[in-house]
């Protein structure tokens, strides 16, 4: 097996990169010197309260109220507590275009092809998070998607964390035991449920078992099924499911609650080799942050890039 290096970045594109503009404007900042990247790294590790506030200042990201403290108590693990004066809501950070210019662009394997723009998925997003808020969804609440990766699903969880709410979701090729141990744990208060999805070209339905997980989950409220498999699915079986555009209301604007720097934000699963899954919760201030430093640090994301 050759070590040879397949591919190395030339002197000019290290200097043009997001990560040397950002190591630079540190250096100016805390009057430091990184001769290379494992002096940055270091400093990353050794200095966090500058670091983060330089992650915070330099790749925009949106709160309300002091980045002072950035860590109270650092030496507790567990008990750090990050940016404990700041709020701030998750789908504000993603949702700030609404223009034309395509925000998702979907693929079902080779059955269903869209493109979806920003003006688009802000408009998706004001009409559930609206219709979540009527539903009488609020701050600490859970809502759960058992859906594939479609526009919806995105829509669906930003309404949701735009309230304060937290998102939970499974795949639809999930049975419905595995659905359940995950989530009768967090009894959910809705549940977004696609009429199916696509697997090596075939189609795969979804609302027999969304029925048994309906059944098996008494804290829902409400069920909300999204078209995929066809245009107007026939929800009648899960019994009180409502197709999203009847679900969704005609709202232009949403409403962003801030939150807490560590409010819940997603719950995740363990794999349950071991027993039922273990709940795993992510909260907002460390998501927005993490997803900010790798995409535009690590991985050098550009306006107009695709990911």
């Amino acid at each position: 097996m050759s070590d040879r290096a397949l591919w190395s970045p030339s002197p000019e594109q290290i200097a043009a990169s997001n990560m040397t503009r950002f190591a630079r404007d540190a250096e100016s900042r805390w009057d430091r010197v990184f001769p290379d990247y494992a002096a940055l790294h270091h400093w990353s590790v050794s200095q966090p309260s500058e670091f983060w506030r330089s992650v915070w200042d330099w790749t925009g990201a949106i709160g309300e109220g002091s980045l002072e403290p950035v860590i109270e108590h650092p030496e507790r693990i567990p008990g750090a507590k990050w940016f404990p004066n700041l709020k701030l809501n998750f789908a504000r950070n993603l949702l700030r275009r609404r223009d034309d210019s395509p925000a998702l662009i979907f693929r079902a394997e080779d059955q269903v092809r869209r493109r979806v723009s920003h003006a688009e998925l802000y408009a998706q997003v004001a009409g559930i998070a609206a219709a979540l808020r009527q539903a009488g969804v609020k701050p600490g609440d859970r809502v759960c998607g058992f859906m594939p990766n479609m526009p919806e699903t995105v829509s669906a969880m930003l309404a949701t964390v735009s309230l304060g709410a937290t998102w939970s979701s499974c795949s639809p090729d999930f049975g419905v035991q595995g659905v359940l141990d995950r989530f009768g744990q967090i009894e959910p208060k809705v549940i977004f449920s696609a009429d199916g999805y696509w697997y090596n070209g075939k189609a795969h339905d979804s609302l027999a078992k969304l029925k048994e997980i309906r059944e098996g989950l008494p804290s829902l409220t409400h069920v909300v099924v999204v078209p995929f498999l066809s245009d107007r699915p026939e929800v009648s079986q899960v019994g009180d499911a409502l197709c999203l555009d009847d679900f969704s209301l005609d709202e232009q604007e949403i409403e962003f609650l801030d939150v807490p720097f560590d409010h819940p934000l997603y719950i995740m699963y363990s794999s349950g080799t071991t027993g039922v899954p273990k709940c795993i919760v992510h909260g907002v201030g460390g998501s927005i942050l993490q997803h900010l430093k790798e995409q535009q640090l690590h991985v050098g994301i550009q306006p107009g890039d695709r990911l």
